[in-house]
Formats: structure tokens, C-alpha cells, sequence
């Protein structure tokens, strides 16, 4: 395989990218190995798919569908992750009866490897979300909320190092300020602390101290704003090393992911999964088996 070719398709990462197609047949190649990074936000428990009253998305979405694909790919590719960006509280009676305990529970099922915290989770206060964290059986990574001074102190790692057939894929979490978001009295002595800083602070800490191969932040800024708030597209132009945006909260609708420029004039991708489960992102990223060296990412949407 020309390496060349892969430096060629860095910046262009499509849509067209079907299950089986290019990526999927660099598997069988001695020299090359796959990580497939797959990842959901905003599910706000929306377990079944929605239902008949909702005619633009009857019979479409939910953590079930989520589920049977995940299998399927990781069944084709182990080295898969699945990973989540905030937001699987709220939305439906599941949570009204179960609270997040139920979606917790489920998304263990699924398979989920992390996620981020959303500004849903603080729907039913700290008590609200310390109560159902036992049912998850993966980490929620969050590195610039300070929960020090509550009772939330502890539970959440600012990062997290996964480990795929000898690649290290390091993982870096950020949520969005709560203040004129969340009620005082939901988020109590949470300590909002600046986005941009702490990236540059867990991408340093990550590539530099634990030299991983692949950087990536689970992102709850949302994808972009007509003002200067701080958003995924912005950030992206203030990496340096993160390799993957991976974004919620605005509920966006990208065809195909975004590949940007970094502070250094290198792609970063930044992409965002819709709501409800009615989209699935995936993203492969391809090295060198030898070195571990990343030549190229390939990137598309799951309707």
C-alpha cells in the first residue's frame, strides 16, 4: 500500500465510506491496522425507536438499533470503541420513572466504552446523578467540571487510556458551562473550568506524558454558535494534538464529519451524531502496524 496515497486522503474524509468498502479491506493487510471509533450524543433515553406520533421518525432511532450495530462492527473489526457525548438523560417516561438508572444500565448492554457528562445530567441535581452511576459500567470522562467540593467529588476521571492491539487511544472530556444553563441549585459547588485551557492541558498530558497515538475528546460545547461562544469548530482551531472532536448538545445534522484545520494547520475531524439515536458516527483511523503511526482516518454517518 503506498503510504503516499493514505497522506493524500488525510484532509478528505467522506461520507461514501460504505461498511466493507475501503477501510474494512486494509484489515487483512499485514502492514496496517484499524481503530474504529464509533459514538452517539443527545440520546436522551430514547431506548425503542420513536414511535407512530412522531411521523418524521417513526420506526427510526433508539439505544436497541444503536446496540445490534455496534455488534455488528465490532464483529468485523474488534478494535472498535463506542463512545457517547452527553445528554442520554432526560427525553422520555423512561427517565421520569427510572430516573438515568434504567439508560444507564443499558448503554453497559450496548457496549459503551465512556461517555461525557451533558447538562441533562444535572436534570435531577448531584443526588440525581451520583445515584444511578453504579449501573454504568464505563467511565464518564469529564476534565474541566471541578466537583471537589460536592458529592460528585471523585467519580468522574479527567481522562482515560484504551488500549486496541497495541494502539493507545487516549480520551479527554469537556462540558459546557452550566451557569444560565442549569439551575444553582442542580450543579451546587460545581467548578466550571475553561474549555480551551483544559484541552491544551489533557492533549499535552496525553500525547506528550503518555505518548497515545490517538487523542480524543468527548465534547458537550455543541458543534458551533453564531457568537464567539466557545464551540467544537472553535476549539478544534486551538488543538494541537487531538485528533477527534467528538460533539454534542446542539443537536446537529452533519451529512458527512467535519475535517478542520488545528493550530498547527493539520486536519483535525470534529463530528456530531444528531439526537435520539438517529444517527450513529463512525470514524476509522488507520497505522502503521510497526510504528503505530497514523496515516489516514476515514469517516462517515449511520442513518
Amino acid at each position: 500500500m503506498n503510504r503516499r496515497i493514505f497522506l493524500k486522503n488525510m484532509g478528505t474524509v467522506a461520507t461514501g465510506v460504505a461498511l466493507g468498502a475501503m477501510p474494512h479491506d486494509l484489515l487483512a493487510a499485514d502492514d496496517f491496522l484499524m481503530v474504529t471509533i464509533l459514538h452517539t450524543n443527545d440520546l436522551h433515553t430514547h431506548i425503542e425507536p420513536f414511535d407512530d406520533s412522531n411521523p418524521r421518525h417513526a420506526g427510526r432511532g433508539g439505544l436497541a438499533r444503536i446496540s445490534g450495530l455496534a455488534g455488528k462492527i465490532r464483529d468485523k473489526n474488534p478494535n472498535t470503541l463506542l463512545f457517547d457525548a452527553g445528554d442520554m438523560f432526560q427525553g422520555t417516561p423512561y427517565f421520569n420513572y427510572y430516573k438515568g438508572e434504567l439508560m444507564l444500565d443499558l448503554m453497559t448492554a450496548a457496549g459503551y466504552d465512556a461517555a461525557t457528562i451533558g447538562n441533562h445530567e444535572f436534570d435531577n441535581g448531584l443526588q440525581g446523578l451520583l445515584d444511578p452511576l453504579p449501573k454504568a459500567g464505563f467511565p464518564f470522562i469529564n476534565s474541566n467540571y471541578d466537583f471537589s467540593d460536592t458529592i460528585l467529588a471523585g467519580k468522574f476521571p479527567r481522562w482515560k487510556i484504551f488500549r486496541k492491539s497495541g494502539i493507545k487511544i487516549g480520551v479527554y472530556g469537556l462540558g459546557i458551562e452550566l451557569q444560565g444553563l442549569v439551575s444553582q441549585s442542580h450543579f451546587g459547588n460545581t467548578v466550571y473550568l475553561d474549555p480551551v485551557k483544559t484541552a491544551t492541558e489533557m492533549e499535552v498530558f496525553l500525547k506528550k506524558e503518555k505518548k497515545c497515538d490517538l487523542v480524543i475528546c468527548l465534547s458537550h460545547l455543541g458543534l458551533r454558535y453564531r457568537d464567539e461562544k466557545i464551540s467544537d469548530t472553535l476549539l478544534a482551531a486551538e488543538t494541537s494534538f487531538t485528533d477527534l472532536i467528538i460533539g454534542g448538545h446542539t443537536h446537529s445534522f452533519l451529512e458527512e464529519p467535519l475535517t478542520l484545520k488545528n493550530k498547527k494547520g493539520e486536519p483535525i475531524i470534529v463530528n456530531q451524531a444528531w439526537w435520539g439515536g438517529l444517527m450513529v458516527g463512525q470514524v476509522d483511523f488507520v497505522f502503521e502496524r510497526l510504528r503505530n503511526r497514523k496515516e489516514t482516518a476515514f469517516a462517515h454517518n449511520h442513518l
